[in-house]
């Protein structure tokens, strides 16, 4: 089976009321369309995972992140390949988030992070981040 690396940010803020909040995203195309997941994408050649995310959500969403901490690495199996997927705590640096391959976009608080329909390979992440939110 393939084997697709790619990665994931986790971007966290602080909403108005002062609770701590995670960027989720809709995805807008492929077989996975419609399903909740954390923004990022592929790994290039010559890339480290850092650079690949820093680029990929300048891509998809115009705006500038600063990557933290690794939260974890996700292995998953699709059917059609085999996920390892690397997500970092992210912040934004700079930017008003556009969203240019995706449907939707939603901040969740810790209560909402399930409010949304994840991707099988999210899912896994989701009570690392409540853990830590």
């Amino acid at each position: 089976m393939k084997t697709v690396r790619v990665v994931a940010a986790v971007i966290k803020a602080v909403n108005k009321k002062g609770e701590p909040i995670i960027f989720a995203t809709q995805r807008g195309y492929g077989s996975l369309k419609g399903g909740w997941e954390f923004p990022g994408g592929k790994i290039e050649p010559d890339e480290t995972p850092q650079e690949a995310l820093k680029r990929e959500i300048m891509e998809e969403l115009d705006t500038e992140i600063a990557v933290g901490e690794v939260i974890d690495t996700i292995e998953y199996d699709y059917p059609d390949f085999h996920l390892s997927m690397d997500c970092f705590w992210c912040e934004i640096v700079s930017g008003d988030i556009k969203l240019k391959e995706h449907e939707a976009a939603r901040w969740l608080t810790k209560e909402k992070l399930k409010d949304v329909e994840w991707l099988p390979a999210d899912v896994t992440l989701i009570s690392k981040i409540e853990k830590d939110m």
